[in-house]
């Protein structure tokens, strides 16, 4: 019997959607359990995410965080082959690694679950019911390959080969997706397939499946896909893959498997299959908010009050553009449905792809190793996020943003202005903030305002329509014009020359730290409670509730404030660090695990 994720959560502790208020559900794919996460993978999915969710409570929005391990499968089974144990000690193995990684990150799920529940058997079950009752579920004989070493038909990860797309002949294709190309498959198409277990060449035999039958509900979907492109504003990237998927035309989907490990078919002649993980794994979403509150439907089949944001990396799209809301639309029932998709492309890795099942890149567990701060590595990732087109992470690059951007600009700015308000009074203010007497009268600190109300602008509208990468540079914008204010003002001169000017530019300036660390706060969450602990100021929402503050940066603090005390926010990276890293994780993560 499959257990139950609780989490600990309690229906009286759980957020639902509140009448009135904008309630954002938000989800990310449901990342593999059969692996450790590489940042490819926490850059395209959790990590993009937690930004957004983190945004969304700051704003005073009403949403909650789904996400959870994708535990059934073919590539579970697999994996606990190589291990030498069950499926179900592979995936709670890895579930615990994906929770530390995750929290390392500061990824702040309402609720992080897992798919082998019995609420996953219960509601992926009730849709498949739903969908065979409305007739949109066929029966079809078909052709599959059946290894005679292993006795068993083999489902499409069991299998690889040469992908027969023209152009790629990558030689490594699984039979399900060529990771190279990004062409989904069927084993049958691979050229020379082999078992991935035995790796002998196997046959082909006859054996019969469930159908999803994708081509009769076209109408729906087209009319779905019309709607949403227009009012969730799709990235263009989704658009393109949906577009393509729809030009090609659909055809009726293979949704069971000839395996062990998974939500078994409730039919009688197919009660020793199990349902495709691509049919299962996007109903987790729904099961694992089911483990966060009984009262489950009122966030899914709630479409006039829920606003649905889900986050994944490109080769994700079309099981979540095309084969799961046909899933939910066939059952005929009142689902809410996306409204946003959020896609990534690939991040890529030095000369080459990030990939699990190569062991290349850096994985989530290797990046606490390097003893750079979790902050950093949010940071990293987010300026670099392969928004609309790949990005390539190299260490010197992460060395560059470090030290020019977080240090040298961020970091230099706050440091400058709390260290100087910290100086005892004759060389600073003792640590109290100074009256900022007639500050909208003087030229250049009111220019200061209305630049920083622009970027606060950019900032929200890049953010309301989840470009993370414009919010994050808005931010550093506002850090980079704190940084000229300074140096055209000469603080350091005004203090003995101008006490009253002087007074003003610092408390401008400690308004544009406390603005940063609220903005900063979805982006960098732990540097932001390391900011607010320096002003010695709760972590709060006031700016996003008077959005105009932010054109009077020298209000947003009181004048007589006491600030706590100042230390350096980041620490450099070294050229000789940055060379010892890269050779440290060059290569494949088995080879460096075995290194050590």
């Amino acid at each position: 019997m499959a257990s139950i994720e609780t989490n600990g959560n309690s229906d009286d502790k759980v957020k639902l959607p509140i009448e009135g208020r904008r309630n954002i559900l938000i989800t990310s794919a449901l990342p593999y359990v059969n692996n450790i996460p590489h940042l490819g993978n926490i850059i395209g999915c959790v990590l993009s995410a937690d930004v957004f969710a983190r945004y969304c409570r700051l704003r005073g929005y009403n949403a909650i965080y789904i996400c959870g391990t994708d535990e059934y499968g073919t590539a579970t089974e697999t994996k606990a082959m190589e291990e030498n144990c069950s499926p179900k000690e592979v995936c709670d193995k890895y579930h615990k690694i994906h929770k530390d990684v995750y929290n390392w990150f500061d990824i702040s799920f309402d609720h992080f679950g897992r798919t082998s529940t019995e609420q996953q058997t219960k509601i992926c079950q009730e849709i498949f019911l739903k969908l065979l009752e409305n007739n949109w579920i066929s029966e079809n004989t078909i052709h599959q390959l059946y290894c005679n070493i292993c006795n068993r038909f083999l489902a499409d990860r069991f299998v690889e080969g040469t992908c027969p797309t023209q152009g790629c002949n990558y030689e490594s294709a699984r039979g399900d997706q060529c990771e190279k190309c990004g062409k989904l498959l069927n084993p049958n198409e691979l050229k020379y397939p082999k078992c991935k277990v035995c790796h002998a060449f196997p046959m082909i035999r006859k054996t019969d499946h469930l159908f999803l039958e994708l081509p009769l509900l076209k109408e729906k979907l087209e009319e779905y896909i019309n709607k949403a492109t227009m009012d969730g504003g799709w990235s263009q990237n989704a658009i393109h893959a949906t577009n393509s998927w729809l030009k090609e035309g659909l055809k009726a989907r293979c949704i069971t498997r000839d395996l062990k490990w998974g939500v078994p078919v409730p039919h009688d002649k197919y009660k020793d299959k199990v349902f495709y993980v691509w049919f299962d794994a996007p109903i987790g979403y729904i099961s694992i908010t089911s483990c966060y509150t009984s009262e489950w439907e009122k966030w899914w089949k709630n479409p006039n009050n829920v606003e649905l944001y889900q986050f994944m990396g490109k080769d994700n799209i079309p099981f979540h553009t095309v084969m799961f809301p046909l899933s939910l639309l066939g059952t005929e029932q009142n689902w809410t449905m996306m409204k946003t998709i959020s896609v990534t492309e690939y991040l890529n890795y030095e000369a080459g792809k990030f990939s699990k099942s190569k062991g290349v890149g850096l994985f989530g567990n290797e990046a606490k190793d390097t003893n750079i701060p979790s902050e950093v590595w949010r940071y990293y990732l987010l300026i670099n996020r392969p928004e609309g087109s790949d990005t390539l992470f190299t260490w010197s690059d992460l060395q560059t943003k470090l030290n020019k951007e977080l240090l040298g600009n961020l970091g230099n700015f706050i440091n400058r202005v709390l260290t100087f308000i910290a100086k005892p009074h004759g060389q600073g203010y003792g640590s109290t903030l100074p009256e900022a007497i007639s500050a909208k009268s003087h030229t250049p600190t009111r220019c200061l305002g209305q630049k920083v109300g622009k970027h606060v602008k950019q900032y929200l509208d890049a953010m309301e329509n989840v470009k993370l990468k414009q919010g994050l540079k808005a931010c550093m914008s506002i850090s980079s014009e704190g940084n000229a204010y300074l140096q055209e003002m000469q603080f350091w001169k005004l203090y003995k020359n101008d006490h009253s000017l002087c007074s003003i530019v610092m408390k401008t300036s400690a308004g544009l730290v406390y603005l940063l660390a609220t903005l900063l706060e979805p982006f960098m969450p732990s540097f932001s409670t390391e900011v607010f602990k320096q002003l010695n100021l709760p972590e709060t929402t006031q700016f996003f509730l008077q959005e105009e503050n932010s054109e009077r940066p020298w209000e947003m603090i009181e004048s007589g404030h006491k600030i706590g005390i100042p230390k350096p926010l980041f620490k450099k990276l070294k050229g000789k660090d940055v060379e010892i890293l890269s050779q440290k994780f060059s290569g494949n993560q088995a080879d460096r695990i075995l290194q050590t």
